[in-house]
């Protein structure tokens, strides 16, 4: 089996918040993995796309080899940065739990 390598390199950030001198909570990110992969485009004009709500809302596709993720990344609490740009991690998905490749769908949400 070939490993999928790539050209671009992801920062997986969490997110945190953390209550400050005066009660308020600020938020906090923490970079806790890096990926190798891909980036993609998505195009959202396919006659065969699935209609899953959180596919659909993406922009973006990462496609990276697989590796054992940090406990603390989900979808619903992460992001990446990728050349200073920023993604929000929608789904991330491991195609038929082949432990072969990831597909994260990210959806831009602009510059750093």
């Amino acid at each position: 089996m070939s490993n999928i390598g790539g050209n671009i390199t992801a920062e997986i950030q969490v997110f945190s918040s953390m209550e400050n001198e005066i009660g308020e909570f600020e938020k906090s990110w923490e970079t806790v993995q890096t990926l190798i992969g891909f980036l993609d485009l998505r195009s959202g004009d396919s006659k065969y796309s699935t209609y899953d709500a959180k596919i659909e809302e993406s922009t973006h596709l990462f496609i990276c080899d697989y590796a054992i993720l940090d406990e603390s990344i989900t979808a619903e609490s992460s992001r990446m940065i990728i050349d200073g740009k920023v993604y929000d991690i929608v789904l991330i998905d491991n195609p038929m739990n082949l432990n072969h490749h990831y597909e994260i769908y990210l959806k831009f949400t602009g510059g750093q």
